[in-house]
Order: C-alpha cells, then structure tokens, then sequence
C-alpha cells in the first residue's frame, strides 16, 4: 500500500488533464474535473523505475499489460503526453541507452533494427508508395497515398530539377522519390541506404520501372560519400539525419557539402525539437536505437560552417501529426496479420509508438522542418518561391 501511495504522489504532478486511476479496485483521479481518460495498473510501478525514467517504466508496463489504458490509446497519450516536461530521467544511470556509439558498424547495426524487421511488415500499415516519413496533406480529403505523393512532388518542385541533373538521396528509403524524380524530370539519381531490405526492395522497383539507365542505389554510409568522388547538382535527405547522431551533425554537412557543385541545392527534411535534447529512452531503447532529435537551430549553425545558404525553412508539424494517425489506422486494422509475425509485446510496443510519436507531434514536442538551401550563392533560383 506504501509503493501504491508513492507511485500516485508521482502521478499527481501531471494534472493538467485530469484522468483516473484504477488500482486494486480502488479509483483515484488525478487532476481536478471530469477524467479525460483512465489507466488500470494491473502491476505496480517502483517509484525508483519511474524516477529513472518516466517513459521507459510507462512505456515498457503497456507492452507487458502491467498497464492498460481504457478507451483510445491516442487520445489518453494526446493529454498525457503534452506534459513531457514533467518526466524524469536519470542520465546518468541511462548513460549507455542515451549514448551509444556513433561508429559506422554500430549505426548500421542500429539502422537495420529499425528497418529490417522486414518489407512485408511495413507493407501492411505504409501506403502503396512506400514512404516512411511525413506526408503533405494539401487537401482536406486526400489519402495517405496521395498525401505521399504530394510530399515527394513539394521536394521535387523545391529542388528545382531539370532533365539531365544529378540529384543524390541520402537516406533513400525504398527509393519511391528517386523513382518520382527520374519519371518526371529525367535526372541521373543515386540513392544510399544502411538497409538491406530497403537496398534489395529499391533495386527491384527500379528494374520495375525500366530505369536501370537513371538510377542507382548504394549501401553506403554517408561519411564515405567524399571519397566517392561522386558529384551533385542536388541533394535531398528525408528522415535520416535523426540517426546521425549530435556529435556527427557537422561531419553529415560536411560530407554533403564536399560531394555537392558550387550553387547546387540541398533540401534536409527532419524531425526536429526547438531545443536539444538527448532523446527519449523509450524510444531510444525499443523503437529508435541512437535516434537523436536535432534542434532546427544547432542544425542552421551547422549549415553556416559548410557555407550553406538558407532559402527557406517551412513547419510540417500537423501533417506529420496526420500522417501519423493514418499509419496507426493501417496499422490496428491489420493487427491479426501483424500478431501472425510478432508477439504480443511487440504488438503493443509498435502500436504504442505510432499513438505516441502522433500525439508528441500534435503537442509541438517535436516539429518537422524542411530546409532549402544553396552550397554558396545561387544567383539563378527564382526571386520568389516557385514552388
């Protein structure tokens, strides 16, 4: 009864949306008002384990059904989750899940936890083109796919391609932009992936697509892209630099900048955080291993020291948000096939992030930037956003 009272004092900080608690049969509510959502502890939580770290103790009682929230998984997060501030993390005692080794063999090792749990997985819950990262909802009533769509065109259109430019993809997923770029505007493109599932899935969409003679894609890590000697008009990197890890933001612009042409383009789409921070040990622990969330203005710093030009900054936040909810749509509505492929807690887990990371984007938490800009000065870009 002692630890029950501990663990609802912890609890009690996070009032600003009331919710109610329900523990041995006893109900407790949280806050002042009608509760907007209601957790049941079939386990206790140690008030060590939630000092330590709020979200990896919660995170790791919902995969194990130590916690169960009544109701909508999203909604309870929505209001819960907008009161981050309020967790507490021991980063000392988190020092090695926090910090991890920023080397190739290990980021690649990291990289294809994430992305080679396999095609057929993420085949089930992403739209038809494959796309891994935030659409742009342009219309009320636009699908998830055509809100892809609309994304890879937006990029393409503020890259400002013409037929027979060069244009790398660092990052290039399962290769849906590079292939949009070759149809639409004839380019050479080549795009690099640590995946080995998204490398063998790109090749074959491009035999596909008959476009064998425009595209090219590399396992490669980014910091051996100088020594390619490999040259570009333009380069575009969607969702990757958040595995680049803090300490490795300027040796990432760095090599973007040695292998780009004096005026080329540079378009660096990511989810981004108004201030540093080392990263959720949740995530960091089950969903994003060394993920690190770059702030949008250490990541313009960096920029400056590489010489390269901001044209335009845009906040996709909302759409990220959206898009989010859409995945985790697709994603319950195929939990049977999902639980033929996984256990329970990973069932769980993966649900938990989708509801997670869509409620952290609609409480600003995080952001999601698009920056343009120009390796040196470009005099020939429209005066106006042409896009």
């Amino acid at each position: 009864m002692l630890e029950e009272h501990v663990m609802l004092q912890f609890l009690r900080k996070f009032d600003e949306y009331p919710f109610l608690v329900k523990m041995d049969g006893k109900e407790y509510l949280i806050g002042e008002g009608d509760p907007t959502f209601t957790v049941q502890f079939n386990k206790e939580i140690s008030l060590s384990d939630l000092a330590t770290s709020t979200s990896l103790a919660l995170g790791e009682a919902y995969m194990n059904h130590d916690l169960e929230v009544e109701g909508d998984l999203y909604n309870a997060l929505d209001h819960f989750l907008g009161q981050m501030g309020k967790f507490s993390a021991d980063h000392n005692a988190l020092k090695k899940l926090i910090h991890t080794s920023t080397a190739k063999k290990n980021q690649q090792k990291e990289v294809s936890s994430h992305y080679d749990i396999g095609n057929d997985f993420y085949k089930l819950w992403l739209d038809e083109t494959l796309s891994y990262s935030c659409g742009y909802f342009l219309h009320e009533d636009d699908t998830l796919y055509q809100a892809q769509v609309n994304k890879v065109d937006y990029i393409l259109q503020k890259l400002c391609l013409k037929e027979g430019m060069t244009l790398l993809d660092i990052g290039c997923g399962w290769g849906f932009l590079l292939i949009e770029a070759a149809k639409k505007y004839k380019i050479k493109g080549t795009g690099i992936t640590l995946s080995q599932e998204q490398y063998r899935e790109c090749q074959t969409r491009i035999k596909k697509e008959g476009l064998e003679d425009y595209l090219t894609v590399e396992l490669m890590d980014y910091r051996d892209l100088p020594k390619s000697h490999l040259t570009f008009d333009r380069v575009v990197s969607v969702g990757m630099v958040e595995h680049v890890g803090r300490e490795n933001y300027q040796i990432f612009l760095h090599c973007v900048s040695q292998i780009m042409k004096p005026g080329g383009l540079f378009l660096l789409h990511f989810i981004s955080a108004l201030k540093e921070y080392p990263g959720d040990p949740w995530i960091k622990k089950y969903i994003f291993p060394g993920g690190v969330v770059p702030s949008l203005r250490e990541m313009i710093s960096g920029m400056a020291e590489e010489q390269f030009h901001t044209m335009d900054v845009e906040n996709l936040r909302l759409h990220y948000n959206r898009t989010l909810l859409c995945w985790r749509k697709n994603y319950l509505e195929h939990l049977d096939t999902v639980r033929s492929m996984f256990d329970e807690k990973f069932v769980r887990m993966w649900h938990l992030y989708l509801a997670a990371c869509a409620a952290t984007f609609h409480n600003g938490i995080i952001d999601l930037h698009q920056i343009l800009m120009t390796k040196g000065i470009n005099n020939e870009l429209p005066m106006v956003r042409w896009y």
